[in-house]
């Protein structure tokens, strides 16, 4: 982040290399995973938040520690995924891409996670500390995610 102006994770490949399933095999056994109870949902439809979530949020800590200005985002088809999407915002990211025909389920979502935080959580949580937490740019997070989904990532 000391040389990058932004960070894009392309969440498709990254579930990929982080859980070793090719996507192009994974459905001929999801299935069985499923019923087993080994992933509890496909991880290429909705993001596997204990294992690519936590390195998406890695990167966003990480990256924001070095340069506080980081644009952050995603780019695949998690960034149409309604509960891919509250992650997404839970974590600080600037934006997300998706196909076009996902584009309104996403804006959707992305309203519904910018305002699910109140103002008083961002007090209550980060008032007298030094924090980069998503919560503490709540007052310009609807405004920000909303304007970069409308442009998707612009």
């Amino acid at each position: 982040a000391e040389e990058a102006e932004f960070f894009s994770f392309g969440t498709n490949d990254l579930t990929q290399l982080t859980l070793g399933l090719a996507r192009a095999d994974a459905g001929k056994f999801l299935k069985i995973y499923q019923d087993k109870k080994i992933l509890e949902k496909d991880p290429f439809a909705s993001i596997d938040v204990e294992g690519v979530g936590e390195l998406v949020r890695i990167g966003v800590e990480r990256g924001r520690k070095t340069r506080p200005s980081l644009k952050i985002g995603i780019c695949g088809e998690h960034g149409g995924d309604t509960a891919s999407i509250h992650f997404f915002e839970s974590v600080g990211l600037d934006y997300v891409s998706c196909s076009p025909y996902r584009v309104p389920v996403a804006r959707l979502a992305a309203a519904q996670a910018a305002l699910s935080v109140k103002v008083g959580d961002c007090y209550r949580t980060c008032v007298g500390l030094s924090c980069v937490s998503w919560r503490c740019r709540f007052m310009r997070s609807a405004r920000v995610f909303l304007g970069a989904l409308g442009g998707l990532g612009g």
